[in-house]
């Protein structure tokens, strides 16, 4: 089966590049624009595994990461969160949050395809 991937970020370049990457890899793409369209595609989608920005109009990624993990239903999703800020304090709160990488912009694209599958177990 198809693993669906729903990638939420606010900056159409790049969720243009990610959406093209993991289509070619093989998996089924979902796209959000900001923190709100994301819970709302997660609640219609149930993805398997979420790109997550951090920086998106009104909810970060660290509010939907939160959201997502107090959800006991919400509980084998993958949550990978992309970012421009790669302080250990931003990694560290991510991590705290219940994400599962944390990937700092600018990142090898071949590399997360790669983190991706292995985070799906389809390598």
């Amino acid at each position: 089966m198809t693993k669906k991937i729903l990638i939420v970020d606010d900056e159409p370049n790049i969720v243009l590049s990610l959406e093209f990457l993991m289509k070619k890899a093989g998996f089924e793409v979902a796209v959000a624009k900001d923190g709100e369209e994301a819970l709302a595609q997660v609640a219609r989608l149930n993805p398997d595994l979420v790109l997550l920005d951090v920086m998106m109009p009104k909810k970060s990624g660290y509010e939907v990461c939160e959201a997502l993990r107090a959800d006991p239903a919400r509980a084998g999703m993958k949550i990978v969160m992309l970012t421009a800020k790669g302080r250990d304090t931003e990694v560290a709160k991510g991590m705290a949050l219940g994400a599962d990488a944390y990937v700092t912009k600018p990142f090898s694209t071949k590399d997360l395809v790669v983190q991706v599958s292995d985070l799906l177990n389809t390598r």
